[in-house]
């Protein structure tokens, strides 16, 4: 079963499931951010997923940036995967505007997160799964290994 790394469980909400990936809200505020997670274990590396499991997070991170960047009105879509402190292969994707608290610095490492309150996470959770819906399976914790999910 797949194992999601501890620190993004801890700092992000599991708002659906792709295919391949697990969408995660980053608990920040004052950025729309998606992270897609590959839901395979012991993969930290591109070349660690194979070629169709790359071509299919290709086309989850294509569609993720598309369908933010219109809905936010997004002046740059940020998408990152970086393995410093978490080494498990995921895939950041944030809405940037010219008047961001980071603007045109990088968000990581800049300030710590503003978490949203409850009614807010409510609306951003609905709001990611309205745009994303018709993308995602219905099993969220289908098993790595499954070989009945088809691609795009």
């Amino acid at each position: 079963m797949f194992v999601l790394d501890q620190r993004l469980q801890n700092d992000t909400i599991l708002i659906g499931r792709f295919p391949l990936c697990q969408v995660l809200l980053m608990n920040d505020k004052r950025y729309p951010w998606v992270i897609l997670v590959p839901a395979h274990n012991d993969v930290y590396e591109y070349y660690h997923l194979s070629e169709e499991d790359r071509s299919q997070l290709m086309k989850e991170s294509t569609m993720v940036s598309e369908k933010m960047v219109d809905h936010f009105s997004a002046s740059s879509m940020n998408i990152a995967a970086l393995g410093n402190v978490v080494p498990q292969l995921h895939q950041h994707h944030v809405c940037r505007y010219t008047d961001d608290p980071a603007w045109p610095k990088p968000v990581w490492g800049h300030s710590p997160a503003i978490p949203y309150e409850a009614d807010e996470l409510e609306v951003r959770v609905q709001e990611l799964q309205s745009i994303f819906g018709s993308h995602f399976i219905t099993d969220l914790q289908a098993e790595d290994d499954v070989e009945n999910i088809a691609y795009w």
